[in-house]
């Protein structure tokens, strides 16, 4: 039993480490194409998120600066 844990534990790590590759800067352009993005988006969600910093009163967890009074 504790050695299929090991195999099943040792072939998530190879499969996590297949993700794992270095880019070359002639590359970046293409992973940062919009449609790579988490948000296609960005000036909405960069709405929601100060609509959510004012009402909530607080401010981070997604890059805002600043108060939640508004007056920013």
């Amino acid at each position: 039993m504790l050695s299929a844990h090991r195999f099943m534990f040792g072939l998530l790590a190879l499969a996590l480490l297949g993700g794992c590759a270095s880019v070359a800067p002639f590359e970046r352009g293409t992973l940062g194409h919009r449609c790579m993005q988490v948000t296609t988006t960005p000036e909405r969600q960069a709405a929601r998120d100060h609509v959510l910093s004012v009402r909530e009163a607080a401010a981070g967890g997604h890059g805002a600066q600043g108060g939640g009074c508004g007056c920013n």
